[in-house]
Formats: structure tokens, sequence, C-alpha cells
């Protein structure tokens, strides 16, 4: 059985937990960059929302194939879904929430949201 992690924003409004994932991503995007968020996708993680769903807010912009999604009380984002124009069942979770000492345990693989929609840590690709 995979460990799992809980998350959960400042105010502990919004909880949620994961299966612990290989890695995260960093996502350069205009709102990704904003927010600080540092993703792991469910697939291929397992998570959940566990308590709080009737306290997010929701922000969509552009093609609105992101929802991203963080606690009313206090303002953390919590995690993304796909948007109503988005047709895919994946999410992803701020590992952020979680504590240090998970966050700091994990690679962290740098995604050009910006720009090429690829990874920038792919063996080959030149910087």
């Amino acid at each position: 059985m995979s460990e799992i992690h809980k998350g959960a924003c400042h105010c502990g409004a919004v909880t949620f937990e994961i299966s612990a994932p290989q890695f995260v991503v960093s996502c350069n995007c205009s709102i990704c960059r904003r927010y600080g968020a540092l993703w792991a996708h469910c697939p291929p993680n397992e998570g959940a929302i566990l308590s709080g769903l009737d306290n997010l807010t929701t922000y969509s912009w552009g093609d609105h194939m992101i929802d991203f999604h963080g606690c009313k009380t206090c303002g953390c984002v919590t995690h993304w879904a796909p948007g109503k124009a988005a047709d895919q069942d994946r999410f992803a979770l701020n590992m952020r929430m979680t504590s240090p000492a998970v966050v700091d345990a994990l690679p962290v693989r740098h995604f050009d949201g910006a720009d090429s929609w690829a990874f920038l840590d792919e063996p080959g690709r030149p910087r």
C-alpha cells in the first residue's frame, strides 16, 4: 500500500489526501507562477478532497480548460480540476498544502506551461 499524505489550506477548512507522488510539477504559466503551487497530478496519483467542497471558490480564465480552486476563508489554492470546456478526468493537488518535510523530499519537474507545453527537464531538451 502506498503512503498517503494529508493536506489542508491554512485555516483547515479544505482538506485532501493523496498517494505519495514520485514528483511534483512546477509550471511557469502566468497563473501557476503567481500561485507558487507544486502540483501532484491525479492520475497517476490517487487523491481526493476530503472536506470543504462547500468552502471553495473557483477561478477560470482564457479557454476555461482548468478551474483553480481555493479556500474562501484563507485564500489558499488547493487544487485545479478540468473546467467546463475540458474533456478529461484529471486534476492536481497543491502539495504545498502538505507538510514541508513531504515537499522537500519530492523531486520537482519543471513544466513550460508558458510556451512549449513540455517538461523542461526532459533528457536531451535544450535549455
